[in-house]
């Protein structure tokens, strides 16, 4: 189950990517990593992930 802090970032990450007309393509939690990640962009140029404390990185 993703932390309170991971959900608030989710929806700010999605809204950014949202804002910039960019698809949103996956969206998964993984409960073993406790992490969420989402790829996006047209070409799926974008990746991004969600530590459990909120703290998120981009990958390219």
């Amino acid at each position: 189950m993703p932390t309170a802090a991971q959900s608030i970032q989710a929806v700010i990450l999605c809204q950014w990517l949202s804002n910039g007309y960019q698809p949103i393509n996956i969206f998964r939690y993984d409960s073993k990593l406790k992490t969420i990640y989402i790829q996006g962009g047209a070409n799926d140029e974008i990746a991004l992930v969600i530590y459990s404390d909120g703290n998120w990185r981009f990958f390219s």
